[in-house]
């Protein structure tokens, strides 16, 4: 199990970092072009870029993970409600930081064990 938890965070970094991370943090055009089809000040790119990048690193380290977690989902939930206030595709873009957010979720509950335990506990109530 924590193999697998290992893997899919790998697999979720491996995505995250060129595609979304590296061109915020470069002010690639096509990061510019989102932000501006989603209505945001082009000026945020880069600070978007630092922001996602320090909370993958909370998520990644193994003792922050948790927390990286929270705050990873928390920037999702952002994502989710700027593509549905820009009436972007439901299933392709306005979902899409839901289905990373579950991929997350379930790769953290995989790779630690004392999450693993916390959710049981919780469960048992």
């Amino acid at each position: 199990m924590k193999k697998a938890g290992w893997i899919m965070t790998g697999l979720l970094l491996a995505f995250l970092l060129p595609a979304s991370v590296a061109p915020k943090l470069m002010s690639a055009q096509v990061a510019l072009e989102s932000l501006q089809a989603l209505d945001w000040p082009t000026s945020a790119v880069v600070a978007l870029g630092v922001l996602e990048l320090t909370l993958l690193l909370l998520y990644a380290w193994p003792r922050t993970g948790p927390l990286g977690g929270v705050l990873f989902t928390a920037m999702l939930g952002g994502t989710v409600a700027s593509h549905l206030r820009a009436d972007s595709p439901l299933a392709s873009h306005t979902l899409f930081g839901v289905y990373l957010g579950v991929f997350l979720w379930i790769a953290l509950y995989l790779r630690d064990a004392r999450f693993r335990d916390f959710v049981r506990g919780y469960l048992r109530r």
